[in-house]
């Protein structure tokens, strides 16, 4: 049994294929205009989101390449060419950790700082305008324990 059997076992009706294709529709509008957005600035959609990722990480405003890797669910390597770009455009820094000197931490500069909260703040009035097409309904099969509405 595989975890889509797990969801339900009622078959979808046309307002789920409905809600699906509309929720769809505005994830793939929003990457649509995050793309845009980003590339107008001068920037890669990979450096916003590596920006995005160093920012955003929990507890703290840095994170090494694997947690990097993890997050933008790329390979190590990969990662290490994103950060080497995105350095040598003055982004991110990279800088010893002082408790552990075999890792290394990446972190935003100042630049970065100031580039990240005029993108971010685009991509957050983004999201508002495209919340009634992101706010899935609550689903009358919903798995046991799941919340009543799928948008938390």
């Amino acid at each position: 049994m595989t975890a889509a059997d797990d969801a339900g076992s009622a078959p979808l009706s046309k307002h789920d294929f409905e809600a699906l294709a509309r929720f769809r529709f505005g994830i793939r509008r929003y990457l649509r205009f995050s793309e845009e957005t980003v590339r107008r600035d001068g920037l890669t959609p990979q450096q916003y989101q590596l920006m995005l990722a160093l920012k955003g990480f929990p507890g703290r405003d840095w994170a090494t390449v694997r947690e990097v890797a993890d997050r933008l669910q790329l390979r190590h390597h990969s990662v290490v060419e994103l950060v080497n770009r995105a350095q040598a455009e003055g982004l991110v820094a990279r800088a010893p950790d002082p408790d552990d000197r075999r890792l290394v931490r990446v972190l935003l500069t100042d630049h970065g700082e100031r580039v990240l909260a005029r993108l971010s703040a685009l991509h957050r009035a983004e999201l508002h305008r495209l919340q009634p097409v992101l706010t899935l309904p609550a689903w009358s099969d919903a798995p046991e324990g799941a919340p009543d509405d799928a948008a938390g």
